[in-house]
């Protein structure tokens, strides 16, 4: 079934459909990494884009549900070069078509995806629309360009949970209070703001009792369930356009310690009295280089961002500047200097990606102690 790629310059791109019929809008972004194609699928943060591959061949290892990162999948659609139709993974349950058709989400291949992805970096990421139901290029671009883009739009109401819940070994657990987690020695609040999964994996193997709230959860309820600590997820889209939640991080401030991570750390970055910014084609991958200002170190880390913290906007003699990114040295990583809050830009849950990050964890833990 041809399909057809509109994006809102006018560029045009033909694939076909290997999940059947659909159409969907967002904006276009590649990520660059070779494998963890279901854990970008099921990140939130990809809530409101589309996702291209740079790996030629998807597919091969197929799909299973200990590897899922959220309940469903986000993206509005999913472009690759080359689908593999016949899975090879002991682990594999079902096709990565399979997968796409339950979620009613359009996959489509063929797509010359590195001429793709060299527009987006020349020209910026952009408003796009894929289609197999609409095939006239002039009437597809005016609907890319008439579509909602991202910035200004909460996307965080969209992908956050709706009631608490506790995380145990078998997964998400509806309760408050606690009363569904795994027991652990310290209790930490997460903030629901499109969440991955394995960040709640990691906080519970670290010793964490586990309670996530939604977005929308006051400072009341927040520091009435008198948590040791306060995390802080990932989530997609515009941190500015996040209603009521940066109110929120400044009220927390000093209250517990904070761990911010992705759109959480943005949302710090705006508590603290800065700015974020819109990047040209963003961070999407699991191979963006890191350097920890303090060690030295330098650190292979996964990351899925569109927009990033403006150092200059912040005041030197309260936050300080501990990570930045090799490739446009770009803010990665800030801590308080009065209060117990850092975050990192990227995603030390390496969920997919490397495990160079995880030490963050355990400095969420040590500063709880």
């Amino acid at each position: 079934m041809k399909a057809l790629v509109a994006l809102e310059d006018g560029t045009i791109f033909e694939g076909e459909s290997f999940t059947g019929a659909g159409e969907a809008f967002g904006e276009i972004v590649f990520n660059t990494g070779m494998t963890g194609y279901q854990e970008i699928l099921t990140d939130p943060s990809y809530k409101g884009q589309i996702v291209t591959m740079t790996y030629p061949i998807i597919g091969s290892y197929g799909i299973n549900m200990e590897d899922m990162e959220s309940a469903r999948v986000q993206p509005g659609a999913f472009l690759v070069k080359e689908y593999n139709a016949i899975p090879s993974n002991f682990r594999s349950t079902m096709t990565l078509a399979a997968f796409l058709r339950q979620y009613s989400i359009l996959g489509v291949e063929g797509i010359d995806t590195r001429a793709l992805t060299r527009h987006i970096r020349q020209a910026g990421a952009m408003k796009g629309v894929v289609s197999t139901k609409t095939l006239e290029p002039t009437v597809l671009v005016k609907m890319a360009q008439e579509s909602e883009g991202l910035v200004g739009r909460d996307l965080v109401r969209e992908v956050t949970c709706h009631q608490p819940y506790g995380w145990s070994k078998s997964g998400p657990q509806n309760g408050d209070g606690f009363s569904t987690a795994s027991a652990g020695k310290y209790k930490v609040v997460v903030m629901d703001y499109g969440l991955k999964y394995n960040q709640l994996r990691i906080l519970a193997e670290k010793g964490c009792t586990i309670q996530v709230l939604p977005a929308d959860a006051g400072p009341d309820v927040i520091l009435g369930l008198e948590p040791d600590g306060i995390f802080l997820s990932n989530g997609p889209g515009d941190p500015a356009a996040v209603e009521g939640v940066v109110e929120t991080v400044r009220e927390l401030l000093g209250k517990k310690p904070i761990f911010g991570i992705c759109l959480g750390h943005q949302l710090l970055g705006l508590a603290y009295g800065g700015i974020t910014y819109k990047l040209k084609f963003g961070h999407r991958g699991s191979n963006q280089p890191v350097k920890d200002l303090e060690t030295g170190r330098i650190e292979i880390t996964s990351q899925n961002h569109g927009f990033c913290v403006d150092l200059e906007s912040l005041d030197p003699d309260e936050v300080e500047l501990t990570h930045v990114n090799l490739n446009d040295g770009s803010l990665e990583g800030m801590r308080h200097k009065k209060f117990p809050a850092f975050s990192v830009q990227y995603h030390p849950e390496n969920a997919p990606g490397p495990h160079d990050s995880l030490y963050l964890f355990d400095r969420f833990v040590e500063m709880m102690e």
